[in-house]
């Protein structure tokens, strides 16, 4: 069973990869999505990116991983709630999708250990 783990870490963390990649590569389409309020949407775009593949990176070694999943929910529930909430009404995939993997994130920082 333990392969079983392994394998879905790398299912869990393969995707986070994807992200991080399509942040950094588009990162100019993507800084309309960032909250007005927050300054210099470009480097939080790039930070996004580099955060997620860091979190996958930490996830598949089982190097501060908990730490890693823990931030990881935190940053996707902000995601949901300040970037696609607002969409719910006429598309709540991506909100539902944010929440379903901070979730999982969360459910698996109390099973790992740093």
């Amino acid at each position: 069973m333990k392969s079983l783990g392994f394998i879905g870490k790398l299912m869990y963390a393969g995707p986070l990869v994807m992200f991080g990649i399509a942040h950094l590569t588009s990162a100019d389409d993507m800084t309309g999505m960032v909250p007005d309020f927050l300054p210099a949407p470009l480097i939080f775009v790039y930070l996004t990116g580099i955060a997620l593949i860091l979190a996958a990176i930490a996830i598949v070694i089982g190097k501060k991983a908990k730490l890693a999943t823990q931030l990881l929910g935190l940053m996707l529930l902000l995601f949901a709630l300040l970037i696609h909430l607002k969409n719910f009404g006429s598309d709540p995939s991506i909100f539902l999708r944010d929440i379903a993997l901070a979730g999982a994130a969360w459910f698996m920082s109390a099973h790992l250990s740093d």
